[in-house]
Formats: structure tokens, sequence, C-alpha cells
């Protein structure tokens, strides 16, 4: 079992990443909880945070609530074992948010977010699959986790409106993690997480995997709102056809090449995934500053000390252009740099918090 302390980036990507489950014990040398459970309620309470409790009132029985929870709702769940998870919390508050940091061998754009879980003794959500890898990491208390095969979507499902349990579960390793283990899961793999004992929490660092559908129909919606409706199908070298009910080999690769000539601009497609990947998740969220700076003002110096934090809740990502440009995505904006900019560009992606050189700021600021 492997150790944060002496983590091998490269061996665990060659041979356990999306391949196999692995748990390390005592991930962190001095490992201390990053968020209370009254402050983790506080947020389910909240109308703009994503928020579930899930009750087992049976066995093989689960009950889904959405949030927003009403605070008086915790002290009514009574004995029957239950779960809150609330999702994005990283966005909130930055003592959950710097765990990503420690994941950071894995590019910024694939990952999604930290779920925080509650659990009293009994608690879970069921046995269940994903279709993304994750780290679960043991904040307080324990939970018995147990690990299945790989699944896929022939694998058959109990009735639930909300909740994708397994019908069929056959655990092949069952572990007990305590606070400061963690467990590694690729996507697929059955797996099923419950409390023993109460006051249990647990951190999801989740990734994002698009899948093949979702990606084809944005980039399609995208396009669509820059097709020119004059740009329609011509022959001006028709031919007469032996047969008037045939679509002919050369009506049909023109018609192809269209429909997928269209999609197929490459810089087009890097520039709007780059927008795409880093738009904000939940746009109920306003993050702006209650002061806004102008790139004047930083380069005039009028801000004071040029030092710089990342808003935990905004997506930062570049791609490299030409020698010494780069594209900046942030919040779904996109930002051509170049020269002294593009080295801020990139040190913003690389670092949640720097000080700024103003002589490298006023060189070319970044665009606000």
């Amino acid at each position: 079992m492997l150790s944060l302390r002496t983590f091998d980036t490269a061996r665990f990507l060659a041979d356990i990443w999306q391949k196999r489950p692995l748990l390390i014990r005592g991930a962190w040398d001095d490992w201390t909880n990053p968020l209370e459970p009254e402050a983790l309620a506080g947020l389910a309470c909240e109308a703009e945070i994503e928020s579930r409790l899930v009750q087992q009132p049976g066995p093989n029985r689960w009950e889904l609530e959405h949030g927003p929870i009403a605070p008086e709702r915790f002290g009514a769940l009574g004995d029957c074992p239950w779960t809150l998870l609330v999702q994005s919390v990283d966005h909130h508050v930055a003592e959950v948010a710097a765990l990503i940091e420690s994941f950071r061998f894995i590019p910024d754009w694939r990952i999604d977010d930290v779920m925080v879980s509650y659990a009293v003794d009994g608690g879970g959500v069921g046995p269940h699959f994903d279709q993304y890898d994750v780290f679960l990491v043991q904040g307080l208390g324990r939970r018995r986790w147990r690990v299945g095969p790989r699944c896929d979507d022939t694998a058959r499902l109990l009735p639930h409106d909300g909740l994708r349990l397994l019908a069929d579960f056959e655990p092949v390793k069952d572990w007990v993690l305590e606070p400061g283990d963690m467990l590694y899961l690729p996507p697929g793999f059955a797996h099923e997480g419950v409390a023993v004992g109460d006051g249990c929490m647990t951190y999801s660092i989740g990734f994002r995997a698009p899948s093949r559908g979702d990606l084809v129909s944005a980039w399609a919606d995208h396009m669509l709102d820059r097709l020119d409706e004059d740009d329609r199908y011509t022959d001006v070298d028709l031919n007469p056809g032996a047969d008037p009910g045939e679509i002919s080999t050369a009506a049909l690769a023109r018609l192809h090449d269209m429909a997928v000539g269209a999609l197929a601009d490459r810089a087009a497609f890097a520039t709007w995934f780059g927008a795409y990947i880093t738009a904000p998740k939940d746009e109920r969220l306003d993050w702006a500053p209650e002061e806004q700076i102008s790139a004047a003002d930083l380069g005039s110096g009028a801000a004071g000390p040029l030092r710089l934090e990342r808003n935990p809740a905004i997506r930062f990502s570049f791609i490299r252009q030409n020698a010494g440009e780069v594209t900046l995505f942030a919040a779904g904006r996109t930002y051509a740099c170049n020269g002294p900019a593009a080295a801020v560009a990139q040190r913003i992606c690389a670092d949640a918090r720097f000080a700024l050189d103003p002589e490298v700021t006023s060189a070319r600021p970044l665009p606000t």
C-alpha cells in the first residue's frame, strides 16, 4: 500500500489509474479533518448548494430527499440510518479545496469537485457504481467499503427514481477506513460504503469524464449557433442519373462533408472546449468580488501589493499556442495572452495564491 508521503505518481498512473482500486492507509502524516459536521449541515440548508439526504428505513430500501434541507429536519430523522451528501464543498470552504492540491498530478480540467458526506451508524447510499474516477478520503469516524467487480450499463438495477442501486452486488474486497485513509476507485467498479459508528465523514474527490454523447451534443450546439443559413447544399456539376430514386455516392460524400466538415475544425474545437470545461457548474452562484479591480489598477499599483489568490470555485486552464502565446480559460471565458501575460496566465493556473511582480503586470495586463 502506498502513502502520499512517498507517493509515486508515475507508478500510480501506469499501474493503477483507471485499472484497479487501491487502498492507501495513512495517506497523510498529520491528518486533520477540514470541516466540522455542523458546518456541512449548514451548507446543506442553502438553496444554492446541491445536497441530498438518503435514509434507509429497511433492508434494500432507500429514500432520497433533495436539498435544501430545513435545519429542523436533522432533529427529526430518528433512529433510521441516514447519510447527508453535499456537492462542491470545495467551492465554499478553502480548507476542503486544499485537498485537491494532493491530486494535481492529474490535469486540473479533469477535476470535478469535492463532495462531502456525513453518516450515522449504518448510513450509506447502497451498492452502486460511478462512471468517473474518485478518491475517497476518510475524514472522521470509520466507514466500511466493500468493492466488487467492474460493471457496465447492462448491470441490473433496483427500481428507484433517484438512485442507481445495483440489484446484484458481490463484493470481492472489504476494508474499514480510519481517518486519513484513502481509497481510489476507477470508473465502473461496484462499491458500497457504510458508516461504522456515528460521526462518519468522507471526502470524495471526483474527476470529470465527459461522455461522447455529451461532448458531441455540446460541440454541435455551439457550432449550430455559428452556421450561416445561406450555406446550403449545391450540385452545380449534376449529371443525369440512371435511376431517379437513387441518392448517389457523390451526393452522399458532399452531404457528409457538409455535416462532418463543420465539426472538424480542431482549432475552433480547442477554443470551445477550454471555455466549455471551465464554465461554472451552477450559474445561480455569483462569485463577483464586492470591489472590482481593473487591469489598469493592477498596472498602476493603485490596488496595492499584487498578492493574488484564486477563487476555488472558478476553473482555470490554458492551451499553448505559438511560441510565447497561450489561451487562458477562466469560468468559461477566453483570453488570448502573449509575452509576459502568457507567463502570468500559466502562473494563475499553476498556483492557488502567489505574489505578482508589478512590472510584469504593467507590461501586458490580463483582460478582466
